[in-house]
């Protein structure tokens, strides 16, 4: 009997990390992405709207015939604000952030969890987060430090409360990633003095981040719940 094939739900697909993993799962789990607008393979949803999540995971059961078996959040932004700005702006761009990559991300988790516990069969769920959660990042980056924390703390919450349940939980927390947002944040901030900051000399692939994922998502032993694994260079190590 042939085993059907994973269903997996992957959110910021459309460039960078997210792009790479769908490319990693192919062949090998059907999978439904997700970006700001609909696409081939990819569901159109504005996850900075708080109500987008609801929308974003109804249409991803509908397209994987009701079944998600793996849920893995990816998208995020880095949006730099400086302390000086007005208090409206400061805390309008720590909402957004926090929104996107945290709740949005605690939103579709819990969606996956009350799947999972309806079905029965457990499930998994892979957060790419950040080095950020454990170094911190830039003065004009407390918020999305904050957040991928936020995302780390969260992970080890639900791998904690659900494993009984055959729910398992991991994070991915890559450095500097050459994806677009890591391109502008070298070229603003200096890129050989960061460069010089990475033992291994260079920044990750996105590859190595979607390799990763993908191990976690379809592979990983089951006593790894609650992991969280540095893609970094060992720029820096725990």
């Amino acid at each position: 009997m042939t085993t059907p094939l994973p269903h997996i739900l992957v959110t910021g697909s459309t460039r960078g990390i997210g792009a790479a993993i769908v490319e990693g799962l192919a062949g090998r789990a059907r999978v439904v992405g997700h970006g700001r607008a609909d696409g081939p393979g990819v569901l159109g949803a504005d996850l900075a709207d708080p109500s987008a999540t609801e929308r974003l995971w109804d249409r991803a059961l509908g397209a994987l015939d009701g079944r998600i078996d793996v849920l893995i959040n990816n998208a995020g932004v880095f949006e730099a604000v400086d302390v000086d700005a007005t208090l409206e702006f400061w805390q309008e761009s720590w909402s957004r952030t926090l929104q996107i990559n945290l709740q949005a991300s605690a939103d579709l988790s819990r969606r996956a969890i009350l799947h999972w516990r309806e079905r029965g069969v457990g499930g998994r769920l892979v957060n790419i987060a950040s080095r950020a959660a454990y170094r911190g990042d830039s003065p004009a980056h407390w918020h999305y430090a904050a957040s991928k924390a936020g995302m780390v703390a969260m992970t080890k919450s639900i791998a904690r409360g659900y494993a009984a349940e055959g729910i398992l939980a991991f994070a991915v927390c890559p450095g500097f990633t050459m994806t677009g947002m890591a391109e502008d944040y070298l070229a603003s901030r200096g890129g050989d003095r960061l460069l010089a900051d990475i033992p291994l000399g260079r920044v990750a692939d996105p590859g190595e981040v979607a390799t990763t994922a993908a191990w976690l998502a379809l592979e990983a032993p089951a006593s790894m719940t609650g992991a969280v694994l540095d893609i970094n260079g060992a720029s820096f190590v725990r």
